[in-house]
């Protein structure tokens, strides 16, 4: 996750498909995420859903929508 750039986002499935794991591996990589103790020090809020539509943080979505709208405005200014 830290490797996902500040403004832009992955899919779980990008990113199952970068570190090499099957199609199938989706769901354990979004488990994986899910368990990250440390939601902004390592960016969970930037992997979407495949449709791009937001899914799960354990911050709640609200929050997730907010970081991910601070930093599409720090990259437009």
């Amino acid at each position: 996750m830290e490797a996902i750039p500040y403004g832009t986002t992955l899919s779980y499935g990008e990113i199952a498909a970068r570190i090499g794991a099957s199609r199938a591996a989706v769901r354990s990589v979004g488990t994986a995420i899910g368990a990250n103790p440390l939601l902004v020090v390592r960016p969970c809020h930037r992997v979407i859903g495949a449709s791009g539509a937001l899914t799960g943080y354990s911050g709640g979505l609200d929050r997730k929508r907010k970081l991910l709208d601070l930093e599409n405005h720090h990259q437009a200014a």
